[in-house]
């Protein structure tokens, strides 16, 4: 679908003019999807943002598994902003481009390999392995554990909405997938 340039709606020509202001740019899930939605569908989609903000974990642990379901799903928008975030937050730019190599590469602790594992799993096969629950315990809470799933599920709304509509990268930042 093509963007729509112009909104309909003061709410949705405050949204575009602030994003604009923060990214230098309108994003495009704004353009194709929020645009042609009713308001409180990018609503619910930036609620998920405000609900991160409550999270216990690492904020680098939530961005490294919010990073691997999204290259998981190969939500190109959501790697690149998802990029563009961990940089902005003054995160380890070669940590995000090793996330292929979590497993084995020294910038990981073992929590947060325990977590990209349990997301992995979840990702990639809709179920996991009972070792991998047993590692995921060992490193964090009962809370922490449910942050990890909220945090795999609602990228997941994130990565298909965007997959759904054909939405790439808007080149917020370089990109390293692999």
């Amino acid at each position: 679908m093509p963007p729509i340039e112009k909104p309909d709606g003061l709410m949705m020509k405050l949204v575009y003019f602030f994003t604009r202001r923060q990214f230098g740019k309108v994003l495009t899930p704004l353009t194709v999807f929020a645009a042609r939605m009713p308001l409180a569908f990018g609503q619910f989609q930036g609620k998920i943002s405000e609900l991160d903000k409550k999270l216990v974990l690492p904020a680098e642990t939530i961005m490294l598994v919010r990073q691997q379901v999204a290259r998981i799903n190969v939500c190109l928008f959501c790697i690149d902003i998802s990029r563009w975030f961990a940089i902005e937050q003054k995160m380890n730019p070669a940590k995000f481009d090793a996330l292929g190599q979590y497993k084995t590469s020294p910038l990981f602790t073992d929590a947060e390999r325990a977590a990209l594992d349990y997301a992995t799993e979840l990702t990639r096969d809709k179920k996991f392995n009972p070792d991998t629950i047993a590692n995921l315990k060992k490193h964090f809470s009962e809370r922490e554990f449910c942050e990890i799933v909220w945090l795999v599920a609602s990228e997941h709304v994130y990565n298909i909405t965007n997959i759904g509509l054909n939405i790439h990268s808007d080149m917020l930042c370089s990109v390293k997938v692999g």
